[in-house]
């Protein structure tokens, strides 16, 4: 049964510059006066451009952008800083004058404009900013530019999910709505605002009852962008290929059993080599490599073809959901909640099917152990759905919203919320001996600051992320060393960002204390309900002024929210 409302608005957020703090201040340094500048490198719709222009806001630049259509013309990208039917060495020297040029899309450089992008980098008189799409055709006059070591390379990674969730954070979307685009995105931002445009205007983002939430269920939008990105796969695979990445997509995980399965081993290996599958060592199974590839071949397969693979899927999920549930549930008795893969309960969620109460329950558990608790609580409004006076789904619900244990439970996570509120001596040699739960405890009773660095450490490695960023800021009070002290509290303010912006007793204090005085005296300001030109006139400041402040200290705070900021403050 369906317990969704449809709601037919279109998000419309602004797409604001998040995360990529340390890249942005490498691009900075790496382009100031006395630098040689910094190339750029990831796959399309990483950010690269949207990184590079934050970084040389406000300074004088020359920009120029490779295009496709101009690729066959000579000094095309360069048209417009110099004269008709310049040589290059002329060229050479008219853009010395430059000090700083920022080169787009240098991947795309017709080879003309990209051989004078390579002088200017041996020369050394004009700092370049360039930005480089890896993996694919360029330039060999670009692609020497790091690989001949003349520009320091900086090669983005794909936005952590946190991230993902700040840049999606105006259009009110259930965590688990967000872990799945992040998952099917992986890192290409231009997709993901596809997706969620295309989502929003279908109608298909749909309030979650009792949150102020909307979720994504159901199948993938068939969108250009989506189009875009399969049809080379489907060039590379070719008709066996396609066959059997059609069967991978309502099948996978499928077990590398051909008698059984019926799979070509010589597609097989062809897949693979192409990296269009993944074959797990231990497991034998087989899966596609991208995770967008499946939702995308399920949504074009048609219904027919559909209904035939399908078909010949495995069957009832029940088995599967079990061992995960199993697997989740040895790691938590085994204090170690590092990821586990777990595809069934995440498609048949993408699916909009109702989950077992005691899956998600421990699903829940286990989300809120790692520290993510808008997934723990997620997790378990998926099993109330089912079974609404479900006690383990309402009891991990509470919990997450920042509930309290029952009194009297005898679990050794309910035991270690002593050690968390400050209070070893209440569980003294009641944790496993020789465990990071035990050794947290001995370490808090001494007000041994490294030690608890360490237990910090030892539970971050264990995935225990909230845990570990108490930790550090029990070790903040404890550490005599003023620096060591200031080390401990930005790494628990960093672990909390990661954590949701959870706020528990032993991180209160440590959520203004990244922030500079300025943009202190500013979010307490705000928080109290004054508007940025109220601030601004208060303190005799720029209203853009009070703007950057604040733009700063919410991606230090982890929130883009203003309305968050009063309870923000009064945690410090």
């Amino acid at each position: 049964m369906r317990t969704y409302e449809q709601d037919a608005r279109t998000p419309e957020f602004p797409w604001p510059f998040t995360g990529r703090e340390d890249e942005l201040e490498r691009v900075r340094g790496a382009s100031a006066a006395g630098r040689p500048g910094i190339v750029v490198t990831g796959p399309a719709g990483h950010g690269k451009t949207r990184l590079i222009t934050e970084a040389v806001r406000g300074t004088e630049h020359a920009l120029v952008t490779g295009t496709p259509e101009a690729r066959d013309l000579p000094f095309a990208a360069f048209a417009h800083l110099l004269p008709d039917a310049v040589p290059p060495h002329r060229a050479v020297r008219i853009l010395s004058g430059v000090r700083l040029l920022v080169v787009d899309d240098a991947h795309l450089l017709d080879d003309a404009s990209a051989a004078l992008v390579h002088q200017l980098a041996v020369h050394g008189r004009t700092r370049l900013v360039v930005a480089a799409v890896d993996g694919g055709p360029a330039p060999g006059a670009v692609s020497r530019l790091w690989t001949g070591e003349l520009l320091p390379r900086l090669a983005l990674e794909p936005l952590p999910c946190g991230d993902v969730a700040h840049l999606l954070a105006a259009a009110g979307l259930e965590p688990l709505t967000v872990r799945r685009l992040h998952r099917v995105c992986r890192g290409d931002l231009r997709l993901l605002r596809d997706l969620v445009g295309a989502l929003g205007r279908a109608g298909r983002l749909v309030p979650v009852p009792g949150t102020d939430e909307r979720a994504w269920r159901g199948p993938l939008p068939v969108t250009a962008a989506v189009r875009e990105r399969l049809a080379p796969v489907l060039e590379r695979s070719g008709p066996a290929g396609r066959d059997t990445l059609e069967r991978l997509a309502f099948a996978e995980p499928l077990a590398l059993s051909l008698s059984r399965d019926g799979l070509d081993l010589d597609v097989l290996e062809r897949l693979e080599t192409d990296g269009l599958i993944h074959v797990d060592d231990d497991s034998g199974e087989v899966t596609l490599a991208h995770p967008l590839h499946g939702p995308a071949l399920r949504a074009t397969a048609g219904t027919l073809r559909a209904r035939r693979l399908a078909t010949g899927a495995p069957g009832p999920c029940g088995p599967a959901l079990e061992s995960e549930r199993r697997a989740l549930a040895r790691r938590i008795e085994q204090l170690d909640v590092r990821p586990v893969p777990t595809p069934v309960g995440e498609w048949l969620v993408a699916e909009g099917a109702v989950l077992p109460a005691g899956y998600a329950a421990v699903r829940a558990r286990f989300a809120r152990l790692r520290g993510e608790l808008r997934d723990a609580a997620a997790w378990a409004r998926q099993g109330l759905r089912g079974v609404p006076g479900d006690a383990a789904c309402g009891a991990e619900l509470r919990l997450a919203e920042g509930g309290l244990p029952e009194a009297g439970d005898g679990d050794v996570y309910a035991r270690y919320d002593a050690v968390r509120l400050g209070a070893p001596g209440r569980v003294a040699g009641r944790l496993p001996a020789g465990s990071v739960f035990a050794r947290h405890a001995e370490a808090l009773a001494r007000g041994d600051g490294a030690g608890l660095d360490r237990v910090a450490e030892g539970l971050e490695e264990r995935g225990f992320l909230l845990f570990a960023a108490e930790a550090y800021a029990q070790a903040v009070r404890a550490h005599r060393d003023p620096r060591a002290a200031r080390l401990s509290r930005t790494r628990a303010a960093a672990l909390a960002r990661r954590c949701q912006v959870a706020r528990t007793p032993a991180l209160a204090g440590l959520v203004l204390g990244e922030l500079t005085a300025r943009q202190r005296q500013i979010v307490t300001l705000a928080a109290s309900g004054l508007s940025n030109r109220e601030i601004a006139e208060r303190l005799t400041l720029s209203v853009r002024t009070v703007g950057n402040h604040l733009y700063s200290a919410y991606s230090r705070l982890g929130t883009g929210d203003r309305g968050a900021l009063p309870s923000l403050c009064e945690s410090a």
